[in-house]
């Protein structure tokens, strides 16, 4: 059986490129496997899920946002948006 994982989509150059702050992307990437974490504990029967898709998400990181869509079937969190606040 595959693994919860998370991913960002479409890629990572187009929802963080242009983001030179690595401490930002740490912290997306940390709040992204504390999502995984959940999803895996919120469905358990992942693959046979036969549910309304989960709405979109979106975390607080340090001020900043990011939105993220949980795939149960997938078994995978994808990390649509990261945008940091301006300082």
């Amino acid at each position: 059986m595959a693994e919860w994982r998370w991913e960002y989509a479409p890629t990572a150059e187009h929802v963080i490129g242009g983001i030179d702050d690595l401490a930002f992307t740490a912290r997306v990437e940390e709040t992204a496997d504390e999502l995984v974490r959940a999803a895996a504990a919120q469905y358990l029967e992942c693959t046979l899920y036969q549910g309304p898709p989960p709405a979109l998400g979106q975390e607080i990181v340090s001020g900043s946002m990011c939105v993220h869509q949980t795939v149960p079937r997938h078994q995978c969190v994808y990390i649509l948006q990261a945008t940091m606040s301006p300082r």
